[in-house]
């Protein structure tokens, strides 16, 4: 809904470019974008105009368009620099509320760059209560680990939010945003909260991130309580890469949802295309990581006593969206089904995630997924059948081979993980095998220790 036209509406900037004055409808806009009165200028082509005029020593004037969270507006602006700073005269501005489709855009690209600077991510279900925990930043080294033995328990138990004393869990709207304590950190950590779930936020659980205030200074870096397993891209070159590919990524986001301005179709679908090659190349870095560590030769997983149809729930669990949105039904162990074992919980996790990631990928949409547990002379088995096209002999010979992916192409696959997941089944003392034939679907079983004490 477009509002009425406004005619002169006065600013004024001091000799810093900041905004110490300002009449309405500029004030309200610039303080709903972020910005302060006095404050620096938040509207980047009015802060261009206002730095070119000063630097020129002219009178300039242009249109301007810009966007915060409510409207998005166009506007007549007119600058004439002086000793101390500028006058700012706005002669027409025409607001319109946002469409809903680009205030999504706008929250997408919020959520990549909280995904992208997060030193913690950890998947949750409906009561808050912890699925899932991985993390790369070394100061929150003994917060994973704890939170890895803690799961199925709340989170709020493990990062207690600051200045709330109500028993735990809040509700996530209390959360989102709220700063956590990490005694271990000497930074400070903000939780954010992605409810899943459309018809009710949060109905299917959440996605937790923990952003720090700033970047870990390289003076102040130690050595991560995680086994170093080499001195390769692991530890030297991942870390060096992730940052500036996720600003990138956070910039290229920000240019196609138009956060600094409008601009044409094609330029927003050019910076669409550098974010998706951006997550890739995180998503590969990830991956080559990992493959130095399942790759050394100290490499070894810790030992759990675990319940492995508890691990495929989770795991379905966690896909379940993504299934979703293929319409593809996934079918889970029952609820009153255990199958003990030995073997480390996340690695396992991680297994599982892979197999029926790849199976929801390759299959038909309307599809279906099963996940079957069994146990059998001292061995614990999940399977993951798909009705995907399936593979042939030839196939089935190179499926586990590293890099390899079948001549399958613009998948966003990096052909790695049925190799690393292979190699983490092996490392604790199992394996990871393939039964399939063309135009028959695949299944893919992971077998690990039975646990003879478990049950």
């Amino acid at each position: 809904m477009s509002s009425a036209s406004i005619i002169s509406a006065r600013a004024r900037t001091d000799a810093d470019n900041r905004l110490i004055e300002a009449e309405e409808p500029l004030a309200s806009f610039h303080m709903r974008a972020g910005g302060e009165i006095p404050g620096a200028i938040v509207t980047p082509a009015l802060l261009e105009l206002v730095c070119k005029a000063r630097q020129t020593g002219k009178r300039l004037s242009r249109a301007i368009r810009a966007q915060d969270s409510v409207e998005q507006i166009s506007a007549w602006a007119e600058v004439v620099p002086g000793k101390a700073g500028t006058i700012i005269t706005i002669s027409t501005w025409d607001a319109e509320d946002i469409p809903i489709a680009a205030a999504d855009d706008e929250r997408r690209g919020h959520l990549a760059l909280v995904r992208h600077l997060s030193g913690l991510t950890a998947r949750l279900d409906a009561d808050q209560k912890l699925l899932t925990v991985d993390w790369t930043a070394v100061d929150l080294d003994m917060l994973g680990e704890q939170m890895m033995a803690g799961v199925g328990q709340p989170w709020t138990n493990f990062a207690s939010p600051a200045g709330y004393s109500h028993e735990q869990p809040l509700h996530w709207r209390l959360l989102d945003g709220a700063l956590v304590s990490v005694p271990e950190s000497k930074r400070e950590w903000a939780a954010q909260l992605v409810p899943m779930g459309k018809a009710e936020p949060g109905s299917e659980g959440f996605e937790l991130y923990l952003v720090p205030d700033r970047p870990l200074e390289e003076r102040i870096k130690k050595q991560s309580r995680k086994p170093e397993r080499s001195a390769g891209i692991g530890r030297d070159i991942a870390p060096v890469l992730r940052q500036p590919v996720s600003r990138i990524i956070a910039n290229a986001e920000t240019i196609r949802t138009q956060l600094a301005g409008p601009l044409a179709d094609e330029y927003s679908n050019y910076a669409a295309d550098i974010a998706s090659a951006g997550e890739h190349l995180l998503a590969l870095i990830d991956d080559l990581t990992t493959l130095e560590m399942v790759e050394d030769e100290e490499f070894s997983p810790a030992p759990d006593n675990i319940d492995l149809a508890d691990v495929a729930r989770r795991a379905v669990g966690i896909l379940g969206v993504r299934a979703k949105e293929r319409g593809i039904q996934l079918d889970a162990p029952k609820d009153d089904e255990s199958v003990p074992a030995i073997g480390e919980f996340r690695r396992t996790l991680q297994v599982l995630l892979n197999l029926i990631g790849n199976a929801i990928r390759y299959s038909p949409e309307g599809g279906q997924v099963w996940v079957r547990v069994e146990e059998e002379n001292g061995h614990a088995r999940a399977v993951v059948a798909d009705q995907g096209e399936g593979l042939d002999d030839d196939q089935q010979s190179k499926v586990f081979a590293k890099f390899e992916r079948l001549g399958r192409k613009g998948d966003g696959g990096s052909g790695l993980g049925l190799y690393i997941s292979r190699r983490l089944a092996r490392a604790m003392n199992g394996d990871l095998t393939v039964e399939s034939a063309k135009g028959q679907g695949a299944r893919f079983t992971l077998e690990i220790p039975a646990d003879p004490d478990g049950g």
